[in-house]
């Protein structure tokens, strides 16, 4: 058992390779515990690890921690701090946050079990990174932050500034005013939805051309939108030659297309695809190679 019954906290599995060992260094993680590799026999890929006390990650301890947002933050920090490091330099499968085990001995039992799916899965991965693509519509009123010029964009922003149509006619009833804004906002919201249609069929079109699979995620609410509505949340597996491809014409997906903003982040360690998941990846023919 660990000294001082310290539980193994496993943040990824690695080739094991001089290049790995050699870049965790001085490596900190959660809790800033120095980060290892944990090996099995003869298996070619290793645990990354870290020793986190009892106290902290019991499984009773874990489920009021999960309530502890602020603690829960640091955590998923230090652990994406780990995988992107490792990432950095060689192919990495991060596990989920939060991974523990009794001891040692408990994680190289799991190590060695899962050894073939790790080693087939990291073959996968190899060579890629992970990019995540969201789309978003402006609430109605906001200019957004696609381009505005011509008649149509410099009228839905007048209706932004003022209220759709309250410039029109001041002569009406307050409530014929008030339904001809409500007319006005419910037609440039629809033209905003059609727009995010188009915008997301040009996204699997582009993405198609430089990446080997996609993962769709559930569109964001609340906080994490912010004050957009998302209608877009998937994360691509790019190859590196292709990074930059794939960043420049996804970032032009919603040109001319009002009211819709795209977002590109990455490269990430490939955390949408460390594990398969049933009807949710999808491998695309004629993808980049």
């Amino acid at each position: 058992m660990n000294a001082r019954e310290d539980l193994t906290y496993v943040y990824a599995a690695v080739p094991d390779t001089r290049e790995v060992r050699a870049a965790l260094g001085e490596l900190r993680g959660v809790s800033g515990a120095p980060v290892s590799l944990l090996a099995a026999g003869t298996a070619p890929v290793a645990f990354v690890v870290s020793r986190v006390a009892p106290d902290e990650f019991d499984e009773r301890t874990l489920k009021a921690r999960f309530e502890d947002l602020e603690w829960l933050e640091g955590v998923a920090r230090a652990h994406h701090e780990v995988v992107q490091t490792v990432a950095r330099h060689d192919t990495v499968l991060p596990l989920r946050l939060a991974t523990v085990y009794q001891n040692d001995d408990r994680a190289r039992r799991a190590l060695t079990a899962q050894s073939r799916s790790f080693t087939e899965r990291i073959a996968l991965l190899r060579g890629r990174s992970e990019f995540g693509v969201k789309l978003y519509i402006s609430p109605t009123g906001s200019t957004g932050s696609t381009d505005r010029t011509g008649p149509a964009g410099a009228a839905e922003s007048r209706e932004g500034a003022e209220g759709p149509g309250r410039a029109a006619d001041a002569s009406l009833t307050p409530g014929k005013a008030y339904l001809r804004r409500r007319r006005a906002q419910h037609s440039v919201q629809e033209t905003r939805y059609r727009h995010a249609q188009e915008a997301a069929a040009r996204v699997e079109a582009l993405a198609h051309r430089f990446s080997t699979h996609r993962m769709r995620h559930p569109a964001q609410t609340g906080a994490l939108a912010g004050p957009e509505e998302n209608v877009l949340n998937d994360a691509y597996l790019v190859p590196h030659d292709r990074a930059e491809e794939f960043r420049t014409a996804l970032t032009g997906a919603v040109e001319g297309l009002d009211g819709v903003r795209v977002e590109v982040t990455g490269p990430w360690a490939p955390y949408s695809f460390a594990t398969p998941s049933p009807g949710g990846e999808t491998a695309g023919e004629g993808a980049a190679p």
